[in-house]
């Protein structure tokens, strides 16, 4: 059972982020492609059937299946792109604004469509002319001005601060266009920082009188917080061993259930509270922090914080990235460091899952294996597993998903901070190590081929800061690095040799 509702959660992450990352003008199929990205994982269940899990699937099997399903998913992509007749035309304005965002390789692969430069202009000669006076010679030395259908770019050689340069410019633009345009600083994959002018989204939406939603629902953020601290409750009687007819038989048992809920709600309540609050000091529009239960597994999927408007500079990015994660971080580790020291010792099972808790080997983590060792001392030896407290439970499936949100992958939160530290070409090289690095555990620990199949399907890049050039101070750059090494705590197995030397 506890491998069905492994898969099933894992189909319904894949299927979510794929509808999430593929452009809508794509005409691959969106179930195709979802059954592609999930062979591996497939595979995996099929053998578990057949042969039990205490066998593992041999690398020679699954390892094929690994490469084969991202080339073939991508394959897919490139195979349901429009053609460039049928892109050359500028896209009506969208029904939702969103932030608005460039793709460097293809504006600078994208030569062909320069020569349709005269049908793609979105301002006039004159305007073109009055856009040139907006870059000082001191500043930026304007050099082309080149038309795509995403933006406008302005090239040239950057000869001021950056952070100066943006904020002369940015202001030069906003006085002859007003809010026509979006203001960008990027640098290009060669590192040659540039502007770009982006159609402001929200103008369109406001001109074509589409009806926005409503930027917050309190009604909707404080039910979902009501059923999921249900759906917690509930599931922490399970994670314990109650089975469900016997909490239908006797409901006052859910109090039993409650310090898991309610600690699982609060720790992933104030990591969004905290991207809430790091947005609303940059003045970022964003929706109130929602939920998402669901009544299995470890009774939801978390909570989202989604941004309706782009954030101004790396700084920003940072911050709105680290106050998440490290506010649930700072919360969860004491929570899971208290829950070990009442966890209970029992012997160590010939073979354990990730989600057996009643008989949990944390030695798959480096980070868990330690803290274990700290909380419970001589007690934890190598023959012994934990019987987990609840409270230990909440603070571990928290740390697994604060770790998760911590991957330096894309959208997030780990991914967005060394997007912010080393610029977004690094951070796209550090991107694909990770994929490499969590395809390379799964073999380790199959327990998390899951994470390797989420690693695969989340999209490398990420929306960009408006200025997006101005590097950050070394405090920031230190708290990223660090953030790194945790990250690496969590997922990478306690060596063998580390294990002997302490005796655990």
């Amino acid at each position: 059972m506890e491998v069905w509702l492994l898969f099933f959660v894992m189909g319904v992450l894949t299927y979510a982020l794929i509808r999430r990352t593929v452009p809508p003008e794509n005409k691959a199929p969106l179930s195709l492609l979802w059954l592609v990205m999930m062979l591996p994982a497939s595979a995996w269940l099929v053998w578990i059937l057949i042969f039990g899990a205490t066998q593992p699937m041999p690398l020679l099997l699954m390892l094929p299946l690994l490469i084969l399903s991202p080339f073939m998913y991508w394959s897919l992509l490139d195979w349901g792109k429009p053609k460039p007749d049928e892109s050359a035309d500028p896209s009506p304005p969208p029904a939702a604004p969103q932030t608005p965002s460039l793709d460097l390789e293809k504006l600078d692969q994208a030569s062909a469509l320069k020569k349709e430069g005269s049908k793609l202009r979105p301002i006039s000669t004159k305007e073109e002319k009055a856009l040139r006076d907006c870059f000082p010679w001191g500043v930026y030395y304007l050099q082309n001005i080149d038309y795509y259908p995403q933006a406008i770019l302005c090239r040239g050689k950057l000869r001021a601060v950056p952070q100066e340069a943006y904020q002369t410019i940015r202001d030069n633009i906003e006085q002859l266009f007003g809010d026509r345009f979006i203001v960008v600083f990027q640098e290009s994959l060669r590192g040659q920082p540039f502007f770009a002018l982006v159609p402001n989204p929200w103008k369109a939406a406001q001109q074509s009188q589409t009806k926005e939603e409503p930027l917050t629902r309190p009604d909707l953020a404080i039910a979902l917080v009501l059923i999921t601290l249900f759906t917690t409750t509930v599931m922490g009687l399970e994670l314990q061993g109650v089975a469900p007819e016997v909490i239908q038989q006797n409901p006052s048992m859910l109090w039993q259930g409650l310090p898991y809920g309610l600690l699982l709600v609060a720790i992933l309540g104030c990591h969004e509270l905290g991207h809430y609050g790091a947005a609303a000091y940059y003045k970022i529009k964003t929706t109130l922090p929602y939920f998402v239960p669901i009544p299995f597994f470890i009774g939801t999927l978390g909570a989202y914080t989604q941004r309706k408007s782009p954030i101004p500079h790396r700084q920003a990015l940072f911050d709105f990235a680290v106050a998440g994660s490290w506010v649930g971080m700072l919360l969860t580790l004491p929570c899971l460091w208290v829950g070990l020291g009442l966890s209970q010792v029992v012997p160590l099972p010939e073979e354990s899952t990730l989600l057996a808790f009643n008989e949990f080997n944390p030695r798959f983590s480096l980070l868990l294996g330690l803290m274990s060792r700290l909380a419970l001392g001589n007690q934890f030896t190598p023959d012994m597993a934990l019987d987990l407290h609840p409270v230990a439970i909440a603070g571990y499936v928290a740390l697994m998903l604060g770790g998760l949100q911590l991957l330096p992958i894309g959208q997030l939160d780990g991914g967005l901070m060394t997007h912010a530290v080393f610029g977004q070409r690094t951070a796209s090289i550090i991107a694909q190590v990770t994929r490499i690095c969590m395809i390379a555990i799964a073999f380790v620990q199959p327990n998390f081929l899951f994470l390797a199949i989420f690693a695969l399907l989340m999209p490398i890049a990420n929306q960009p800061a408006l200025n997006d050039v101005t590097d950050l101070d070394n405090r920031r750059d230190l708290l990223g690095m660090f953030t790194l090494v945790f990250v690496a705590l969590i997922f990478l197995p306690l060596p063998a040799g580390l294990s002997n030397w302490l005796n655990f």
